[in-house]
């Protein structure tokens, strides 16, 4: 009774989270919100971070000016969660490669990892073309929209993104989380469902369901939710995290003021 009791009150809590979250830009951790955009120059998900920040971090240095080489180790850095340094050097790539459109979009995704949200938005701009949309940047720019407080607009992207891949669960938790930034919580849970019915959901969309279902005040089944067909230590580790993510809200600048939203690094 006093583990529920904690993670009802935990979970109430979240509200201000989320409340907050839009206008926290320069204080979140965009790598705990939103998902990468990953090529086959960069770690896969699975790599040891610190093994692929060594293993980068040298083919970069024999030579910066190797498009592939500054690709892989910005997302080293990234995971690893150097994001200034990731910052400069895709930044530096760019300006070595200025049409590369996989570099353009691990800046733009290093941009929002530090809170750059416009100029995220901006470099991701360039990463595509409306003639050839790449459906996980236009997710990715929703999610700088919904940053910067525009969540109409947001939603247009991530709009397009699903007519590209309709019921993609990543792109319908980033949808779900637009919805809670703007306080409609039954509409953010409609579509959460719709995110965690998927076999292709991540363990995000779990946990952001059950925060969804938690701020309405549902905490027994927010707790189930999160819990579900997991194994004992897995489902455990994932109440903590739950519940790590909620109590940070008295502090923002500690380096979280949102709400994690599920990978974007799966095309299938």
């Amino acid at each position: 009774m006093r583990q529920q009791s904690s993670l009802a009150r935990l979970l109430a809590s979240a509200a201000v989270t989320a409340i907050l979250a839009a206008g926290l830009g320069g204080c979140q951790t965009m790598a705990d919100i939103t998902g990468s955009l990953t090529s086959k120059a960069e770690p896969s998900p699975g790599a040891d971070p610190r093994s692929s920040l060594d293993v980068y971090g040298e083919r970069y240095r024999a030579n910066p000016k190797d498009a592939q080489a500054a690709l892989a180790y910005g997302q080293a850095l990234r995971a690893t969660g150097q994001r200034s340094q990731a910052v400069a050097v895709l930044e530096q790539a760019t300006i070595a490669h200025p049409g590369n459109k996989p570099l353009l979009a691990g800046y733009g995704r290093a941009l929002a990892d530090n809170g750059n949200f416009q100029q995220a938005f901006d470099v991701l701009s360039r990463a595509h073309s409306p003639d050839n949309p790449d459906w996980r940047i236009l997710s990715v720019q929703g999610t700088a929209l919904d940053q910067l407080g525009r969540h109409d607009d947001a939603r247009r992207y991530y709009a397009s993104a699903l007519r590209m891949v309709p019921d993609e669960p990543s792109v319908l938790s980033n949808l779900g989380l637009s919805y809670v930034l703007s306080r409609d919580l039954p509409k953010a849970e409609e579509i959460l469902r719709r995110a965690y019915a998927s076999t292709r959901a991540d363990a995000r969309v779990r946990q952001n369901l059950g925060l969804v279902v938690g701020l309405q005040g549902r905490f027994t089944e927010a707790e189930t939710i999160v819990k579900a067909d997991l194994p004992p230590e897995e489902a455990a580790a994932n109440v903590a995290y739950l519940k790590q993510m909620l109590s940070r809200k008295d502090n923002p600048r500690a380096g979280v003021g949102a709400i994690p939203v599920a990978s974007l690094n799966r095309s299938d």
